[in-house]
């Protein structure tokens, strides 16, 4: 089921507790352009199918990785790519939209997505695996 873009939203803006709409919207254009360059094949596709149209076109459209970043540098990524950012707030940016991205994909995407990102990701999504 694709989520409206509004509904979408409203999630990153709650779970990031930001004071604007626009605020959500570009921590999720951020995350979504990184998330989008570490999946691949039918993995990426099933993932942009459950997500707003404009969002899908950015998983799907991804900024380019030389590789995979770790979660502490993802974090450290979609610092650099926010305005006035810092690791804290964008820790905080990256965790609100990819638990929606997460509760979006339900629980066999997510699991898929994670085998394709490298160790650590399951915090970012705030869905830790169990050890």
């Amino acid at each position: 089921m694709t989520l409206r873009h509004e509904a979408f939203l409203d999630h990153v803006k709650e779970r990031g507790d930001y004071d604007t709409p626009q605020k959500a919207e570009r921590a999720a254009r951020v995350v979504l352009a990184l998330l989008g360059a570490h999946l691949v094949g039918q993995v990426r596709a099933q993932l942009a199918a459950r997500l707003p149209e404009d969002f899908a076109l950015i998983l799907l459209n991804p900024l380019q990785s030389a590789e995979p970043l770790s979660p502490e540098r993802f974090v450290r990524a979609t610092a650099a790519w926010i305005e006035g950012a810092t690791e804290q707030t964008a820790t905080w940016d990256v965790s609100a939209v990819l638990s929606t991205v997460a509760d979006t994909a339900g629980d066999d995407l997510l699991g898929q997505i994670l085998l394709q990102l490298p160790v650590g990701y399951d915090l970012l999504f705030g869905h830790p695996k169990p050890t």
